[in-house]
């Protein structure tokens, strides 16, 4: 694994992941429960024309953990990360929770973004859209014995994507655990819950709208709405997949996005 790099964002700790290469800049912006390193399995499949540079959001990965974990902490970390490289106008691409922290940039700061790619999540994201809004870990147990033990008992949980959960794995005094708090967790998910349709439709660069055919959090109808209301919106729906696009089929995953970015106007 390429290693994390350590920034100072807004006065907080953060991480990130460069996963190398001389292609165009593509920031990436993983979803709740995830961390930079989501994204190991798709990079390779947008090289050599695109370099990710993946963020460990807040409260997430190897990031600083706890503290404010609403709509607006997040756009502003982001906004301080492309700041920090120096990358904007940039291409963003976010998943779920990182999708919306992308959409949400682009029109709070248009200025820092060429073009979004949003997987997989909606411009409203309650429980007028979505059945399960919010997944509470915070009963969960939050050290194991060993990994096979914490993989068996998110297995139990019923987690829709165990590499997703079991990428936040690691070994602390004898161990297992997961890089993120519960608590932590549900104050993101909370705090990303609501209508964001005017965040949605307050940006006008292009944007790829992904949605998996299988997934239970971004209906095909919103899908729909989503890109017949703003304008220079492209839809995308991957057959099979799930939540996890990009997971469930990074190869066509790469091609829509490798397709759609080469129709985005030079800077």
């Amino acid at each position: 694994m390429i290693a994390q790099t350590p920034v100072t964002l807004n006065g907080r700790a953060f991480s990130y992941l460069d996963f190398g290469g001389g292609g165009v800049p593509l920031i990436a912006l993983h979803g709740t429960f995830g961390r930079a390193a989501s994204f190991a399995g798709l990079a390779p499949y947008l090289a050599p024309d695109f370099r990710v540079i993946a963020l460990d959001q807040r409260g997430h990965g190897l990031s600083e953990h706890g503290g404010d974990l609403g709509r607006d902490a997040f756009v502003g970390d982001a906004a301080a990360f492309l700041e920090h490289l120096g990358a904007g106008p940039a291409f963003v691409l976010g998943h779920s929770l990182g999708g919306v922290t992308a959409y949400q940039l682009a029109a709070r700061r248009p200025e820092l973004v060429r073009a979004l790619v949003v997987e997989d999540i909606g411009a409203v994201t309650d429980a007028s859209e979505v059945e399960n809004p919010v997944f509470d870990t915070t009963s969960w147990p939050t050290a194991f014995p060993n990994r096979e033990a914490l993989a068996e008992f998110l297995t139990r949980q019923g987690v829709p994507a165990l590499g997703y959960f079991t990428d936040s794995a690691y070994e602390h005094d004898g161990t297992w655990r997961l890089r993120f708090d519960h608590r932590d967790m549900l104050a993101a998910q909370q705090g990303n819950t609501g209508d964001f349709w005017a965040d949605w439709l307050g940006s006008d660069c292009p944007a790829l709208l992904l949605r998996g055919g299988l997934s239970p959090l971004l209906s095909a109808r919103q899908a729909g709405e989503m890109a017949e209301r703003r304008p220079g919106t492209r839809l995308r729906v991957l057959p099979g997949c799930g939540h996890w696009v990009h997971r469930d089929d990074p190869s066509g995953y790469a091609l829509a996005v490798r397709d759609f970015l080469r129709t985005v106007p030079a800077a």
